[in-house]
């Protein structure tokens, strides 16, 4: 599709540059500018150096800190873009004025670069299933300070994933860091399978007027479509995957179980809770969407009628 987009625009790109989160935003704005009418030259010549600007960073990375190829992304402006968007979409929390409350793209430090290591050995020994799985997703981790966003993915940057640095620290009841980012990366890449799937032959949810009926979520306060309940629900059922299979691990006999068995229950109650409102729901699920709801359903131990 990548490629496709950009042809039109008259641009090339190869199958593999064409995964790059940042090939893929000048596509998302080709479809744009080509949807508007015969694009002005001086507008093709952005995108062009747009597409030159991503195959220059993809010759000049770096080699991969971890053991699967993902990249640990220093700042670069189709993330910043990217971060822009989804803080332009929080409202402003009240305060001081002058109490910071964004998020912005940083680079990663040494210590953190030595937590993700851990976290990919985490998986790779408890769940290797979801280790090889985001092999094959995730194309860049990028780190975000500040307090406005926890993490994020952006279909316009697909295999881009955000993830906000204090995710790297143990929580405050304990729970390990490389725990918590293991949860954070199984959590933004169900995200990422989602979002591929909602262009796929077989979506989930049948063809609806605007987005649907809003509905309460686990994860969300605001009401969400029901785009946003499934994506949730199959989110949460991972995420208490991951946490069955560190408890059948050597976790169980940490000193991180008792935090570890919390979290997860915490997050099963979450799961069975979406899957419940999604059952209310499945009238407007496809046939993959009902499947998907039945596995879920089997995860968060809850009967769907």
């Amino acid at each position: 599709m990548t490629r496709s987009a950009l042809e039109r625009a008259g641009l090339t790109v190869s199958p593999k540059e064409a995964t790059h989160p940042a090939v893929i935003e000048a596509a998302h704005i080709a479809q744009y500018v080509l949807r508007t009418g015969p694009p002005a030259p001086e507008r093709l010549a952005r995108l062009g150096a747009m597409v030159d600007r991503a195959r220059s960073d993809i010759t000049a990375s770096s080699a991969s800190a971890l053991p699967w190829p993902d990249r640990l992304t220093a700042p670069g402006p189709h993330l910043e873009r990217s971060v822009a968007r989804a803080v332009k979409s929080i409202p402003s929390p009240g305060g001081e004025p002058g109490t910071p409350h964004g998020s912005a793209v940083v680079g990663w430090r040494e210590h953190e670069e030595a937590v993700i290591r851990e976290t990919a050995a985490l998986l790779a020994a408890n769940w290797p299933g979801a280790y090889a799985e985001l092999r094959q997703i995730l194309l860049q981790i990028a780190l975000l300070d500040g307090p406005a966003i926890d993490g994020f993915t952006d279909f316009t940057v697909h295999g881009a994933v955000f993830i906000r640095r204090s995710r790297l620290a143990p929580d405050p009841d304990g729970l390990p860091g490389a725990v918590r980012l293991a949860e954070a990366l199984v959590h933004e890449g169900a995200h990422t399978r989602c979002n591929a799937a909602s262009v796929a032959a077989q979506p989930f949810l049948r063809p609806l007027d605007d987005d649907g009926p809003m509905v309460p979520t686990p994860l969300r306060l605001d009401p969400r479509p029901l785009t946003g309940l499934f994506q949730q629900m199959v989110v949460l059922a991972r995420s208490v995957l991951l946490y069955r299979h560190l408890l059948a691990g050597d976790t169980a006999g940490s000193s991180a179980a008792a935090t570890v068995r919390a979290r997860h229950g915490r997050l099963a109650f979450s799961a069975a809770d979406a899957v419940r409102t999604m059952t209310e729901h499945r009238d407007m699920l496809t046939d993959h969407g009902r499947a998907v709801l039945e596995d879920t359903a089997e995860v968060a131990r809850v009967r769907v009628r």
